[in-house]
């Protein structure tokens, strides 16, 4: 990672009384990080001073983590774990405690991740060939997961009202049909940073129940809510046939940025739902590292994710009032919830004649190629004029054209210099 540029004007302090140490900029070039390393592969060395796509933060883990996983690593043996008892009833009591949720031990399931938890669950609720609902804009990792289950992406984009992003029920009951068995939600939504109320939440679930949709529900950015905001779980909803007709999917992934570790777990209230996916041959044979470090996250680190969780809100106020003063060319209303920003880049597109440049270049491509769209120009032209890396909102589905995703879980010295080599770049212009 290059050194930091001096930023002009102060930065906005960390908080009084802070513990933890998010200010300071952690490199994580040379680890093969795909946030950073992967991007330097592809736009080449030297090419980027800031990776804001891939989401997962940049921070030093929890202090508590890391004195667990050297403590294990003393003893040099890596056989085959037997699951502790603890594990599962650590996971309960996280989820009880901060969020009220009673999960029942016999209806979870443990897994290397969300991921591999979701494609479980299309196998068990959607047969190969058929569609798999998604509210759009939505994550990009869901495509690949309906992909791996043999099934077919639906798209049902969400309104645009305010800058902020409603679901249209309409829209979604026009979307489901026979072959539509299953829907998949994120809640808190990546990448709009939504963090959906009970009311929005019910009509889904209502919806769905009546035409025979189960609710497929990743929950994973849950312990990142804005204030103002509240997180309600899928399963608390009041509506109990609703709840009944979903499997909810978590980690301590995203909290405590631990993807590497590989360990996740679904949980629902129907029983037969968990056995059904069971029943799919899905495995729960966790990486033993990934049971040490999310013990150790949620019998211990409380505390640094609650300080973690307002750094990131101030990063989002900073990003907010940095691009509205200096760069009114991207557009960002503070999202809701996650650590990520859903950019606006419609007035830059314009700026760049993004769009009639990437129609021109799709006529080259051979017929049946992916085509080339304006918010992959956007990237490409942040990344030769300002060295950072976001993700084009293409990738969200074809309503995320015009919006870019960026990853605000980094050192408040690293996104404004981020910032400021591309308000730079857009001045150039």
């Amino acid at each position: 990672m290059a050194a930091l540029a001096s930023t002009p004007g102060a930065l906005p302090a960390a908080g009084a009384g802070q513990k933890f140490d998010f200010d300071t900029p952690y490199n994580r070039v040379g680890t093969n990080s795909i946030k950073w390393d992967a991007q330097l592969r592809n736009f080449g060395a030297g090419s980027l001073v800031a990776g804001m796509g891939i989401s997962d933060t940049d921070f030093r883990t929890a202090p508590v983590i890391t004195e667990a996983l050297n403590q294990r690593l003393k003893h040099e043996n890596w056989g085959y774990l037997d699951m502790p008892r603890s594990f599962p009833e650590t996971i309960i009591s996280w989820n009880k405690r901060r969020y009220g949720i009673e999960i029942h031990p016999d209806r979870m399931l443990l897994s290397t991740g969300v991921h591999p938890s979701i494609i479980s669950a299309l196998r068990a609720f959607s047969p190969r060939g058929s569609k798999v609902l998604m509210l759009t804009p939505a994550y990009d990792g869901f495509f690949g997961d309906i992909t791996a289950a043999g099934c077919v992406a639906e798209q049902c984009p969400m309104k645009l009202v305010d800058n902020r992003y409603q679901i249209d029920l309409e829209e979604l009951d026009r979307h489901i049909s026979a072959d539509t068995k299953s829907l998949i939600l994120c809640n808190p939504s990546n990448p709009t940073g939504n963090v959906w109320t009970a009311a929005e939440l019910t009509a889904v679930g209502e919806l769905c129940t009546r035409r025979g949709v189960v609710v497929l529900v990743d929950e994973i950015h849950c312990d990142f809510v804005t204030p103002g905001h509240k997180y309600t779980p899928y399963c608390l909803l009041p509506n109990r046939e609703v709840v009944m007709n979903s499997v909810t999917f978590k980690s301590a992934s995203k909290a405590f940025s631990l993807s590497a570790l590989k360990c996740g777990w679904m949980y629902s209230d129907n029983a037969s739902y968990i056995a059904r996916i069971a029943a799919t041959g899905h495995s729960g044979d966790i990486n033993t590292l990934g049971v040490v470090a999310t013990q150790a996250a949620y019998t211990g680190g409380e505390p640094w994710l609650a300080e973690l969780v307002a750094y990131i809100d101030g990063n989002h106020d900073f990003t907010e009032k940095y691009l509205r003063e200096k760069a009114p060319l991207i557009r960002y209303t503070k999202a809701q919830g996650t650590y990520l920003a859903w950019l606006d880049v419609n007035p830059l597109i314009a700026k760049l004649g993004a769009a009639e440049k990437a129609a021109a270049a799709t006529r080259q491509k051979p017929a049946g190629a992916r085509p080339v769209t304006a918010s992959m120009l956007v990237q490409d032209f942040l990344v030769k004029q300002a060295k950072v890396q976001i993700n084009p909102g293409s990738a969200y589905g074809f309503v995320g054209e015009g919006r870019m995703r960026m990853n605000l879980a980094t050192s408040r010295k690293t996104l404004a210099l981020a910032l400021d080599n591309i308000a730079g770049a857009i001045a150039r212009l």
